[in-house]
């Protein structure tokens, strides 16, 4: 005869069918998330010279290292900014159309060609000779070609056209989330397109907002490829995943990259529990006017 099954002997450990589903996600974020934050943690720690603190100690010593947090942030705040501001009304536009598959599908191309593919088209097409200085010279508007790339805009732009399509998705499944029982009701007793939007809508919207905020800024934080590509490395894109990898992969010090990444992480984390912190100066109903 069998032995008991593999269900019937957890059940008698008081394992039930719950925690047999919980138990193999903790297994995937432990192994993921928890011990390779730990591994770094006492890497970064670790130096390999002077005490504990000794890389953090330098990063905040060495101009050529803080400075990389300025530079980031430069670049990623303002473009998560305006991403969230265009997805928001284009969002709402393409949310009454028919086609909506069709068109999400295009505005969402980027995603699918990836950053390096992005990065190397737009040096094709903004470079000294690409197509966008040749149509400006053709039509007299330039008398010479002007730099977009290996510069600031160069990285701005790559963040712009992948940073876009990924933010649009959030916003618009947010907005469809909404109830337009709610906005008609509002536009039966009078209220207006903006009275509607500005009363309405973004009072729904501010706590799903956030949080696209957070994820669109933390994608735009990590850039590398097209600060490498089309930016200036050792200039005003010089970002702090530069500096860790550099540090860890040019210097061979995998320590100290271990705690500029740390760092990198510390600067995101307290961005994100700003913006996460003001959801609470906005409205926050039980059901959030969603459908259903």
């Amino acid at each position: 005869m069998s032995g008991p099954s593999l269900r019937t002997r957890l059940a008698a450990r008081g394992l039930d069918g719950t925690t047999m589903l919980i138990l193999p996600g903790l297994i995937f974020m432990v192994a993921l998330f928890v011990y390779p934050f730990f591994y770094g943690l006492v890497d970064s720690l670790t130096p390999k010279e002077g005490g504990w603190y000794a890389n953090y100690a330098k990063f905040f010593s060495d101009p050529f290292l803080y400075d990389t947090i300025g530079a980031t942030l430069w670049l990623a705040l303002p473009v998560t900014i305006i991403n969230l501001a265009f997805a928001v009304p284009v969002a709402f536009r393409v949310r009454l159309m028919n086609r909506q598959r069709l068109l999400t599908t295009i505005l969402v191309l980027p995603i699918t060609l990836g950053t390096v593919f992005v990065a190397d088209g737009l040096l094709t097409f903004l470079g000294p000779r690409g197509w966008f200085n040749h149509t400006l010279l053709a039509i007299g508007i330039l008398d010479s070609p002007i730099k977009l790339t290996n510069n600031y805009w160069g990285v701005f732009a790559s963040l712009l056209i992948t940073g876009f399509p990924f933010a649009f998705l959030l916003t618009l499944s947010y907005i469809s989330g909404i109830d337009p029982a709610i906005e008609q009701a509002a536009a039966t007793l009078g209220a207006g397109p903006r009275q509607r939007f500005s009363r309405v809508f973004l009072p729904l919207l501010v706590p799903g907002l956030a949080v696209t905020f957070c994820l669109a800024f933390v994608q735009a934080f990590a850039v590398f490829p097209s600060a490498v590509l089309l930016g200036a490395p050792a200039g005003p894109t010089r970002v702090i995943s530069i500096a860790a990898y550099q540090a860890a992969f040019e210097q061979y010090d995998h320590s100290l990259g271990s705690a500029i990444a740390l760092i990198m992480g510390g600067v995101e984390l307290v961005v994100v529990l700003a913006v996460l912190g003001g959801r609470s100066f906005f409205y926050r109903g039980p059901a959030g006017g969603t459908k259903g």
